[in-house]
């Protein structure tokens, strides 16, 4: 007991004594240090006195999908310096391979008395993805807040880059430098965000080349090496991984970027204006968003009355060394 009390209180910055008063429940204690101390005790992973198991802490969760993508360690960045800033304390989980699967890591943060979950990227954002979690956190009318796709049915806020329109920019970026064949390279069927790009691409274009992988450089690589081959002088990419892969495929069958082909990713990651050449892409407004996403949140947490709708963030093009004129036939 007296180990726990002194972890507890280094971990809220309080007294040992403070925490005594808290896990008793004695008066005396401020609401904004009582709430310091139940976070501390779901961090440290102890587990609450009976009396107080029915309290949220100051403890939210953000639910990534992956942190191999730059995109989605920049997201963290963002949302949990927003959340500290209001006296939050964030718990990342991040799904691997073979890892822990989603619905379990809903399941500890139901465990730890968590304020609210933000998912970014999540299973969610497959059309054909199991929902019961989600549900379950709908029934507790927990605030949930999704980023980049969502469950219109229950009726959680997402907040959303608009995929239409990021297209229309890079559509419209590779028309005017000449390109006839344009390809795409998409996430997997059923992905609610590369579903979106595909209806926008095939609004503008008509019947467009289309191949579809997992979001990583080496299946992007095999993906866009079948576009070149069926003609395609220009790429757009779900991913600047994806992008990336693309470039790679272009080297690989001997072919220049973009003298010969050009290529559009999307996210405009981190050292994107390092690679070679510099990649053209478009550019999500992360730190927007994910600002959004920490509001819609914290006005949920307040008991305030959020619409369930979905906010679109629109998107900006940004042109690089990756794209060119279109080859001369």
């Amino acid at each position: 007991m007296t180990k726990r009390l002194a972890e507890v209180a280094k971990k809220a910055g309080v007294s040992e004594a403070t925490v005594s008063r808290v896990l008793n429940g004695r008066n005396g204690v401020s609401e904004t240090t009582r709430a310091a101390v139940l976070t501390a005790l779901d961090v440290l992973g102890y587990e609450r006195p009976t009396k107080l198991r029915g309290e949220r802490g100051r403890l939210v969760g953000l639910v990534l999908p992956e942190l191999q993508n730059p995109i989605f360690p920049a997201l963290a960045e963002v949302v949990t310096a927003s959340l500290a800033q209001r006296g939050f304390t964030p718990a990342l989980c991040a799904r691997t391979i073979g890892g822990v699967p989603e619905r379990d890591y809903v399941e500890m943060l139901l465990d730890h008395q968590v304020s609210g979950v933000v998912f970014a990227g999540g299973s969610y954002a497959q059309a054909d993805a199991e929902h019961d979690h989600y549900r379950q956190l709908a029934n507790r009318r927990l605030p949930v807040v999704m980023v980049n796709g969502g469950v219109d049915e229950l009726g959680f806020p997402h907040v959303s880059t608009d995929d239409a329109v990021a297209v229309e920019q890079a559509y419209g970026h590779l028309r005017a430098l000449g390109h006839e064949r344009i390809g795409i390279v998409l996430g997997p069927e059923g992905h609610v965000p590369s579903e979106r790009k595909l209806a926008a691409l095939i609004s503008a274009d008509g019947s467009p080349e289309v191949q579809r992988t997992n979001f990583s450089m080496e299946g992007a690589r095999v993906a866009a090496a079948r576009l070149i081959q069926a003609g395609v002088t220009g790429m757009i990419c779900a991913s600047d991984v994806m992008a990336l892969g693309s470039i790679r495929a272009a080297r690989r069958l001997g072919l220049d970027v973009p003298g010969d082909v050009s290529v559009i990713g999307f996210d405009d990651s981190a050292l994107m204006t390092c690679t070679d050449p510099p990649l053209t892409t478009v550019r999500q407004p992360i730190e927007t968003m994910g600002q959004a996403a920490v509001d819609l949140l914290v006005r949920q947490i307040e008991g305030a009355e959020v619409l369930g709708d979905e906010l679109l963030f629109e998107p900006e093009l940004v042109v690089r060394g990756s794209t060119g004129p279109a080859p001369k036939r």
